[in-house]
């Protein structure tokens, strides 16, 4: 455990923070579809993502395209302006948001790792990503609280990226509801990451036919219903996806792009040697996969709560 804190801690990551803010349940939501467009509300101006309604109120899916910073508030208190995705990609198209798309999108071309592996602009800071993928086994609290004590000596809360499916967070309540509480007590600073509702993985088909690319797979589905989960959780969606098993193709990548999303890849697993910015280890024994990347990010610069 010491070797691999030690190989952690010398790692460039890339991250993206959302605020800190206790997050709403929204427990009730319907008609939630993608909706993009302008919404500003002085001074600041954001990107819509999403909308949806709860309990009769109109809510919005926001970002901040200069510091990657998401947002859920109601729709009445901004001025609104519907765009296409192209047209809202273009109207920001001077941003790290619409910066960090472009270079996913130029990585589209492998069927592993595709997405962003360094990062911009070049503000760093520590982060650590778990994906939790479907499992009956339940989450190894141990490698949290120990990756957290040592982390913490350089920064508290201790900023984590959280990969999450929505079968997940259905199976697993009690864990999530436990990380949820580290976050309340400010041990750690989670960003949460849309990493498909099924993840679904076959042992036998090529990676052509696996993970996201097999066939029928509705992409729709393991979007929004992830993000739903995250929202009826309490959690707040980031820009962030990562895929399943690390798998896509050009056509997938674009497609998770236009939902407004920003896939990250890894160019190496811990075993090997660091070679660049983004790095990827895994721990059956927890049952999950540990990936150490950094996305920089003006946010980095913000001061958290105590």
């Amino acid at each position: 455990m010491k070797k691999l804190l030690f190989l952690l801690s010398i790692v460039l990551l890339i991250s993206s923070y959302s605020r800190v803010n206790a997050q709403a349940n929204y427990t009730k939501i319907e008609n939630y579809e993608v909706f993009y467009g302008y919404a500003r509300h002085f001074p600041q101006e954001w990107m819509i993502l999403r909308k949806f309604d709860n309990y009769g109120k109109h809510y919005l899916l926001l970002v901040n395209p200069q510091t990657l910073e998401t947002r859920v508030d109601e729709s009445n208190f901004y001025q609104i302006k519907q765009m296409t995705i192209a047209q809202a990609r273009a109207f920001f198209g001077n941003s790290p948001y619409q910066d960090a798309l472009k270079k996913a999108e130029k990585a589209s071309v492998k069927i592993q790792d595709a997405g962003i592996e360094t990062g911009m602009p070049k503000e760093t800071g520590i982060s650590l990503t778990a994906d939790l993928c479907p499992s009956h086994k339940p989450l190894d609290r141990r490698i949290f609280t120990d990756i957290i004590a040592e982390f913490k000596k350089v920064e508290t809360p201790v900023p984590i990226a959280l990969s999450i499916t929505g079968i997940w967070m259905r199976d697993h309540q009690e864990d999530l509801q436990w990380l949820k509480q580290l976050q309340a007590n400010h041990e750690i600073y989670v960003t949460w990451i849309n990493h498909s509702f099924n993840h679904r993985v076959s042992l036998k088909a090529p990676l052509k036919e696996n993970f996201l690319l097999e066939p029928g797979t509705d992409i729709n589905y393991e979007v929004l219903e992830t993000e739903k989960a995250m929202l009826k959780n309490g959690l707040l969606p980031s820009v962030f996806f990562r895929f399943p098993g690390l798998v896509s193709d050009q056509q997938l990548v674009y497609r998770i792009t236009d939902f407004g999303l920003i896939p990250i890849g890894t160019d190496a697993w811990l075993k090997d040697k660091p070679r660049k910015q983004v790095v990827l280890c895994s721990s059956t024994a927890m049952a999950t996969s540990l990936l150490v990347l950094m996305i920089s990010s003006p946010c980095l610069n913000k001061k958290r709560p105590k």
